[in-house]
């Protein structure tokens, strides 16, 4: 049999019959242990396409005979059913894109590995086949307290639980296809450094990129240019579950340049996440809101988005729960509709940016939502607001803004307001408008307001 690496040798011998004569002579040797730019070639330790199941523990003696030399694993072409597969520290595994394929056999788990230094996976197809995943694992990749991790150039398919799971974990996560995950494409909990960068993520049940933490922290998790679509809410809920790109208790994430459609919920959600920037993504079709900042964070930067259908846009509150300090600057907003996935018992749905405490809104363009296009407050909770230089067109009231006793202070000026029926500027209480348009009529007897220098039309 001839191995990759001596066929590649034949070929590099420069003249045509001097190669042809080298094949030749190849064709009547016997397979022997040779390298393919310095790593093992499967087929040579018997570990060839087709084999069934019985064929694991022979892949994992190779996988840890590679990781004690520093040298990779090199799979051809071909189908490869394993299961319950423990990679060592030092795994170095690959094969040809789209072509070596690693399907899960059941009975336990595919990947996993914990408290190892490294471990590289790439241009693999690892195929969970939708077959049952036990307790011990959260992912049909399942990476624990790894310090640096590559999954690069893979397709990771079909998995019952998770495509990828990461906890503690470092490194790369780049250029990969995670689809038809029954809940996350990728979850990671507790992460160093790590970057989620160019992936198509397609048709999972409960969510695409999570970035976790079990209790508030640093994570500086990078999150850029990935493509996130048709992402469902299987589990239900009010915002857990169905979302693109969710970041929980994470603080110091970057979230930029993503293209994300058709979310149950949001497009992007940070829950409890402080010092998070969410800037030039495209947030397409959401279910609810699609950028959302809420609960006990400090410090949200959103900027530079477009966001084309949602119930909500873009929303960063929470004041009651801690949620404040803000900066939501020259973004596009529009099409935003009444209905929402479930019976809101707030403020609803159809608003273009809702903010609550601490928070500069300036230079966005909102059009076409159902509500209001800017909601400045709810009820009390309302502090610190200075909205200036946006415009708000085709939306039944421009802006609404509390007029609750003990709410803050708001600056509404120089915007401009083209095609608000109802009002351009308008104080309510809760849900209740009170008020008629402050914009013309002025602010007498709320204090807490000033409303200077805007346009309307």
């Amino acid at each position: 049999m001839v191995t990759r690496r001596l066929l590649l040798s034949g070929l590099g011998l420069g003249a045509a019959g001097i190669a042809a004569g080298a094949t030749a002579q190849a064709r009547r040797m016997p397979a022997v242990d040779v390298d393919l730019r310095g790593s093992i070639d499967a087929a040579a330790h018997g570990i060839r396409p087709g084999a069934d199941d019985r064929k694991s523990r022979a892949f994992a003696r190779l996988l840890k005979d590679a990781a004690a030399k520093n040298t990779p694993v090199f799979l051809p072409p071909g189908d490869y059913v394993v299961s319950n597969v423990t990679l060592p520290d030092n795994t170095r595994l690959t094969g040809v894109a789209g072509a070596t394929r690693i399907v899960y056999g059941g009975g336990g788990h595919l990947f996993a590995a914990e408290g190892a230094g490294r471990i590289e996976l790439s241009n693999l197809v690892i195929d969970g086949a939708n077959r049952w995943l036990d307790d011990t694992v959260e992912g049909l990749v399942h990476l624990g307290g790894v310090a640096n991790v590559t999954i690069e150039n893979c397709e990771v398919q079909g998995s019952s639980k998770s495509a990828v799971y990461l906890e503690r974990a470092g490194g790369r996560i780049e250029r990969n296809r995670l689809s038809g995950a029954a809940d996350y494409a990728l979850y990671a909990v507790e992460s160093r450094e790590l970057a989620v960068t160019g992936n198509r993520v397609l048709d999972c049940g409960n969510g695409g990129i999570l970035i976790h933490r079990w209790q508030k922290g640093r994570d500086g998790t990078i999150v850029s240019g990935n493509r996130i679509a048709r992402i469902l809410a299987t589990r239900g809920g009010t915002g857990q579950y169905g979302n693109g790109i969710n970041v929980f208790r994470a603080d110091d994430v970057m979230i930029s340049g993503n293209h994300v459609s058709g979310c149950a919920f949001s497009a992007i959600r940070s829950n409890a996440g402080s010092n998070v920037q969410v800037s030039g993504n495209t947030c397409l079709d959401s279910g609810e809101t699609a950028i959302y900042s809420e609960f006990g964070f400090e410090g949200a930067v959103v900027n530079g988005n477009l966001v084309d259908g949602a119930a909500n846009g873009i929303v960063v509150v929470n004041f009651n729960e801690g949620g404040r300090l803000a900066s939501i600057t020259g973004n596009v907003v529009r099409n935003l509709h009444l209905n929402g996935p479930y019976v809101h018992e707030g403020a609803g749905f159809g608003f273009g940016i809702a903010v609550e405490a601490d928070t500069a809104v300036s230079g966005n363009t909102i059009e076409n939502a159902a509500k209001w296009g800017l909601m400045l407050g709810w009820g009390p909770y309302m502090r610190g607001l200075v909205v200036s230089g946006n415009l708000v067109r085709s939306s039944p009231v421009g802006c609404g803004v509390t007029v609750v006793e003990e709410a803050g202070t708001a600056l509404v000026a120089g915007n401009v307001f083209e095609e608000t029926p109802q009002a351009a500027i308008a104080g309510y209480r809760w849900n209740e408008r009170v008020t008629g348009d402050l914009a013309r009529d002025g602010t007498a007897g709320h204090a807490h307001l000033t409303i200077e220098r805007n346009r309307t039309g």
